[in-house]
């Protein structure tokens, strides 16, 4: 290893075994849990000290004993997003060493996660923390700043014209901001109390779905205008198989997210010639990636793209801080201080 500090072998975390009427209500706290195993190769021992919450974090473990005992291992820590210090690097980790900050996610929900004090990644994963971000700030990028990124680059070029479906969640919050950071017209949508805070991230129309009465005839009324939709929610239900009125040829829909499984397999197979869409039809798949990671993070540093912070919980309110995520009724990021900076 390229570290010479001592590999802790115990710390604080927040672990659960099951998730029986919920994750967070099968979370306890243990003050002296098992630590990672000492980092070999390429990968990276991190401190946490600031994790960031998303749906996955309970949606995963939540689907059923084999994605907790097999996929994740249990007892567990729940979180993906973290900001921290490198505690250890393996011989081949050598971009980073101890005492660095770093921010990044993992990948999928792990049996070491981010309310966890320590985590181990792969050092490709990891991105050294820009100057001037904040330890919060850069905690929140990971997941859903990289989710927002992939769903438009590669879709979009400068003044394009894009429209989000569900503008004030935490990726649609990244993807108004960075939709403008590439040069594009920005519509989406919200509730009403959340129009001036759309606007705020600069969005340049905000269609508030609580008081519109048919958001499909809304957007076909506009004619073919958008280069680009990225749907965050998978309603209304005829948004996709009526995209051709208002999107344009050759354009892609992607599908980021929707209430149900249904929604992403009906809209896939159900053919055009029967009703079913007429425009490409695009399933998100996350990527996790230093590149997209440094991407964010340098928007993040230069004010193109300011992170939005719902609310900051001391570790030992984590449980509040997921029943707050489940009530989706966050706007902006969850933030829990594992350590102290």
């Amino acid at each position: 290893m390229s570290s010479s500090q001592n590999i802790p072998s115990k710390m604080e975390a927040w672990l659960y075994s099951s998730t029986t009427n919920g994750l967070e209500k099968n979370l306890n706290f243990h003050a002296s849990a098992r630590a990672p195993p000492a980092v070999h190769g390429n990968n990276v021992l991190v401190q946490v000290l600031s994790a960031s919450l998303n749906p996955a974090d309970f949606k995963v473990p939540e689907m059923g004993l084999v994605a907790r005992k097999l996929v994740i291992g249990t007892p567990a820590s729940p979180g993906m997003d973290f900001c921290g210090r490198v505690v250890a690097a393996g011989a081949n980790a050598t971009e980073f060493s101890p005492g660095q900050l770093v921010y990044g996610c993992l990948s999928r929900p792990a049996q070491y996660g981010s309310l966890g004090e320590y985590l181990v990644t792969s050092s490709s994963l990891l991105a050294p923390v820009p100057e001037g971000v904040e330890v919060d700030h850069a905690a929140a990028i990971g997941i859903a700043g990289q989710t927002a990124y992939q769903s438009l680059a590669g879709y979009v070029n400068a003044g394009d014209k894009v429209f989000i479906n569900g503008g004030s969640g935490g990726c649609g919050i990244f993807a108004i901001q960075i939709a403008k950071a590439m040069g594009c017209h920005v519509a989406t949508t919200c509730s009403t109390k959340n129009v001036e805070f759309c606007r705020s991230l600069g969005a340049d129309e905000v269609i508030d779905y609580s008081v519109e009465e048919d958001l499909v005839a809304t957007l076909r009324g506009r004619g073919v205008v958008y280069d680009h939709i990225v749907d965050h929610i998978g309603y209304p239900a005829p948004l996709y198989c009526e995209s051709h009125h208002f999107l344009a040829p050759g354009k892609a829909f992607v599908q980021v997210g929707a209430s149900a499984m249904t929604t992403f397999a009906g809209r896939l197979v159900w053919p055009s010639l029967l009703g079913g869409g007429k425009r490409k039809y695009v399933i998100f798949f996350f990527k996790n990636t230093r590149e997209d990671l440094m991407k964010v993070g340098e928007w993040v540093q230069k004010g193109a793209v300011k992170i939005q912070l719902d609310t900051t919980y001391e570790f030992e309110d984590a449980v509040h801080a997921f029943e707050k995520l489940r009530s989706g009724r966050a706007r902006g990021k969850i933030i829990v201080h594992v350590a102290k900076p």
